[in-house]
């Protein structure tokens, strides 16, 4: 509180770097009179925030009490240890009212402490018995503003106890909300979310067969599983590498050369393991029922997909070619699914507006095919003599009637109800399940990963990402099982 002194005539305040002491008037009724006449001012009334200053002093003899140094610094000291003693508390989360409280006490208490000062100064200009009282006031209020903030208990070996706790649970928290092997190992809806496996298990299993393969790198700071995770979510959740590299605290370089060379390791290791095409004995062995009696010697249900992808003169601002459609746009692939629901085979992407015959014959498929095989199809693809060729039989599923296509006039069209029509959306479904499970698989295309990854490879990037996918998938629960 800001004090001026009362005086006539006299502007002297009390302001921070002051000299000056400020007094409040005498309780002694006589002496409290001879200061109101020395005051000078006609008809005044002094009330409890009227102060002398000590100019008007100057020939008054001071007390002992008065010139003693270390009252205030007493009080500095106390207050610093009130003051830490609060934080502590706060801390632990119990403080935060005692926080308040001492901010909402934080003027009086400076009124306090100044009054002090002004009770000891008048007292002393006083009489000796004043000077005994406010000797006595000064004690009780400096116990008494000590006492105050001590209302809660300060015992500080709880306190720690309670830091340490907060600290473990504040670290359990950083540690559920971080992208690490702890937070997604008992969490297997996060493990869905952000690589699109069913569980921390299977997610672990591909972390070990990948390992061995990725000891050779160096300069990399992030480890294994950050690398895998990372590569993970890209094609998962379609993340642009800015992003990627805001999570994990990488540099956009690092996440581009990350998912490049983690995509090449899965190519070349999971793909080989979860992408291939089952022996005879094995799909009969686990052919559906569906198909059993009507297509008991179907080796796979194949059909073609495509994805966009962005070009150059897209990306640099210039007009598309005179002439040029959207199909030139697109990366076409052909796709094998077995009966059972998982993918057996998946082609290099053509560029353009490829046939599906010119695609089924230059891809390797037709290579896969044995004597006696059926190879079901939802549509027409025009791969029949190329299919018959291997001594296999190509049909058309649930369509097999129409016009155009083989089929003899006047029969029946298809029961959509029927268990062959069941078929005809069984591609379809595994391959919408694939790209919904990771969504850089329904594009468009980043030029960056439309050119050959390796020298040696005639496979783009985006190319083993499609294999990849599929392979990921089929560590999934089958995507459109027949049954």
């Amino acid at each position: 509180m800001v004090h001026t002194c009362v005086v006539a005539g006299c502007r002297n305040r009390r302001t921070p770097g002051t000299t000056l002491s400020f007094y409040r008037f005498p309780r002694d009724p006589e002496r409290k009179q001879r200061w109101i006449a020395a005051v000078n001012r006609e008809g005044w009334v002094p009330n409890d925030g009227s102060r002398l200053c000590s100019t008007h002093f100057i020939s008054a003899p001071l007390s002992p009490e008065m010139k003693e140094p270390g009252a205030l610094e007493i009080l500095d000291k106390q207050e610093a240890r009130v003051e830490a003693a609060n934080a502590l508390l706060f801390l632990q989360g119990q403080g935060r009212s005692a926080v308040d409280d001492s901010r909402q006490e934080e003027r009086p208490g400076e009124r306090e402490r100044e009054d002090l000062v002004e009770d000891s100064a008048s007292s002393s200009l006083s009489s000796d018995e004043d000077d005994d009282d406010d000797k006595e006031t000064l004690i009780n209020c400096k116990r008494g503003k000590f006492a105050q903030a001590s209302d809660v208990p300060v015992n500080f070996d709880d306190t720690l106890k309670a830091l340490k706790k907060e600290n473990q649970f504040l670290k359990e928290s950083v540690e559920k909300m971080s992208l690490s092997e702890n937070s997604l190992r008992n969490d297997a809806e996060k493990v869905k979310f952000y690589t699109g496996l069913p569980n921390y298990f299977v997610l672990e299993t591909v972390m070990w067969l990948l390992a061995p393969h990725m000891d050779g790198m160096k300069n990399v700071k992030l480890s294994k599983f950050q690398q895998l995770l990372l590569t993970l979510m890209r094609l998962r959740l379609d993340l642009r590498n800015q992003d990627l590299a805001y999570r994990f605290g990488v540099k956009v370089g690092t996440v581009t050369r990350t998912v490049h060379r983690i995509v090449n390791i899965m190519s070349s290791t999971l793909v080989p393991t979860a992408v291939f095409w089952p022996s005879r004995a094995e799909l009969r062995k686990n052919l559906p029922a569906s198909l059993r009696a009507s297509h008991p010697d179907c080796a796979v249900i194949i059909d073609c997909f495509t994805v966009p992808f962005e070009e150059e003169q897209q990306q640099r601002g210039l007009s598309r070619p005179h002439g040029a459609g959207s199909s030139h746009n697109m990366l076409k692939y052909l796709i094998g699914v077995a009966p059972q629901g998982v993918v057996t085979f998946v082609s290099r992407g053509v560029m353009g507006n490829v046939s599906d015959k010119r695609l089924a014959e230059g891809c390797g498929f037709l290579c896969k095919l044995l004597p006696g095989d059926v190879v079901l199809a939802t549509r027409d693809l025009d791969i029949g003599e190329s299919v018959a060729a291997r001594g296999a039989l190509f049909k058309i599923a649930g369509a097999c009637q129409e016009d155009g296509h083989g089929r003899s006039e006047g029969s029946p069209p298809p029961d959509p109800a029927s268990d062959t029509a069941s078929v005809q959306r069984h591609v379809e479904r595994v391959i919408a399940m694939v790209k919904r499970r990771y969504a850089m698989l329904t594009g468009p295309v980043e030029s960056p990963f439309t050119s050959a990854s390796e020298r040696t490879s005639t496979l783009s990037t985006f190319d083993k990402i499609v294999q990849v996918a599929c392979a990921l998938n089929n560590l999934c629960i089958s995507a459109a099982p027949l049954e």
